[in-house]
């Protein structure tokens, strides 16, 4: 194993998550232009938010799929695991959507009665999201078993370009608010790449059913699929519930509306680099699946993308090049950009540290310590929490408090990881000393 090869198969996975970082800039901007941009704005980040929370279970599945679907009886286990985990929280995204239900989420965010509205609207041309989104995650994951991370690239330019293309046409027509045309553009965009994932991993597909390992390799039951992925799907929830809880304290700090309108904004920025960090996970749990023994290049690679990640946000951040992304081409108004712009600069170590965190998580899934994972979160939540929470009588804007608070949570869970990363780590090259390497379709090339 060497930088060069993990970079081959780190680029595709690069571009994927580039390329959905992208959306959130586009359809940021596109709202902005768009008539009432700061009620809009804030109505699109709390159904984004809510959607997002809700297909959280879903979010892990293309690592499942990486890690598990060795042949055919585990690959239609776990298809037939995600339907159903697919059909739950579609489910659970319509019972949101009720309106006694989502009147009593509207009062609890403390919501106005313009933001509500449309955040219900929106809410509900998210329906087809969560479902689209697992059924392209198993199917990403199998790509990436089959060392087909271009075609994983090409199915989510697949995504950009319906997404792009939708929401120009609904923008330029001008019946929709622009919550609206966010969320339609984003559930038809993903509809569209869940439809060409499959296509593409029909052949990685055929090659997985014609693949029988002797019954002791694969001891996968629906109780060992679910026991594996509870750990992985709590901690995708508890990542995922972050976002409300911030919109929640950001509804009831200093300057409520600016906060809500700009997170947006800020969130679609810092994670063009948090990208690094995401591409970084699956590579290296493909890699150390391969073989244990390259962890410490797998460890230098991610040190290296790290370094990258937040230097290049760190260049935007805390130069007057923050002002030309944020007026010019998120196109915020200069009063509104002005509350982007310190909580852009506290974020500007995030990237690094998801580079960090996705690191020890795929050392940790390839070791089977999933467990630590969710605790891992539960300690960055309830940091986060806490921060927003001791700093509620701060007068400074509720953006910039989230910031702070998002930067202490993101820390304290990486710390919790150290020692089980560590252990893990050492039974990884135990088991490197002990066995040959093997060479698994999931090897990058």
């Amino acid at each position: 194993m060497t930088l060069r090869k993990l970079f081959a198969f780190w680029a595709p996975l690069e571009a994927t998550w580039l390329m959905m970082a992208l959306e959130g800039p586009f359809l940021a901007a596109l709202i902005a232009r768009l008539d009432a941009p700061k009620i809009n704005l804030a109505a699109y980040g709390v159904a984004l938010a809510l959607a997002l929370l809700v297909e959280a279970p879903v979010i892990m599945i293309m690592s499942a799929a990486t890690a598990l679907a060795t042949d055919a009886r585990a690959y239609r286990k776990l298809r037939n695991f995600t339907f159903a985990l697919c059909a739950a929280v579609t489910l659970l995204l319509g019972v949101t959507q009720l309106p006694p239900v989502f009147a009593l989420l509207a009062r609890l965010m403390d919501l106005p009665d313009a933001v509500s509205t449309r955040t219900w609207v929106a809410l509900m041309l998210f329906l087809p999201w969560p479902a689209a989104i697992g059924y392209r995650r198993l199917y990403q994951g199998i790509l990436i078993r089959d060392n087909s991370t271009r075609q994983v690239a090409a199915g989510t330019l697949v995504r950009l370009l319906s997404m792009t293309t939708m929401g120009l046409l609904l923008a330029s027509a001008r019946r929709l608010d622009g919550a609206a045309v966010g969320a339609a553009s984003l559930s038809f965009a993903v509809v569209v790449e869940a439809i060409a994932c499959r296509w593409m991993a029909r052949r990685a597909v055929r090659r997985v059913l014609e693949t029988r390992l002797p019954e002791a390799t694969v001891p996968m039951g629906y109780r060992d699929i679910a026991r594996f992925y509870y750990p992985l799907a709590l901690t995708s929830m508890l990542n995922m519930g972050i976002q409300p809880i911030v919109t929640f304290f950001l509804a009831r700090a200093w300057f409520p509306l600016e906060s809500l309108a700009a997170l947006p904004v800020v969130n679609s920025l810092v994670f063009l680099f948090r990208t690094f960090g995401l591409a970084g996970q699956e590579t290296t749990i493909a890699a150390l699946s391969r073989d244990p023994a390259s962890l410490p290049v797998v460890r230098a690679f991610s040190r290296l993308l790290a370094v990258v990640a937040s230097g290049g946000l760190a260049l935007l951040a805390l130069t007057p090049l923050i002002g030309v992304w944020l007026e010019h081409i998120s196109g915020l108004a200069p009063s509104l950009a002005q509350f982007a712009v310190h909580p852009a600069r506290i974020l500007a170590l995030m990237p690094a540290m998801t580079v960090w965190m996705c690191w020890q998580r795929g050392v940790l899934v390839v070791g089977k310590s999933t467990a630590a994972v969710t605790v891992s979160t539960v300690l960055e939540v309830g940091s986060v929490v806490a921060v927003m929470l001791l700093g509620s009588w701060v007068r400074v804007p509720g953006i910039t408090l989230a910031a702070g608070a998002l930067v202490v949570g993101r820390i304290a869970g990486i710390l919790y990881l150290v020692p089980a990363v560590q252990r893990a780590a050492a039974k990884l090259i135990a088991l490197s000393e002990s066995i040959p390497a093997q060479r698994p379709a999931t090897s990058p090339p």
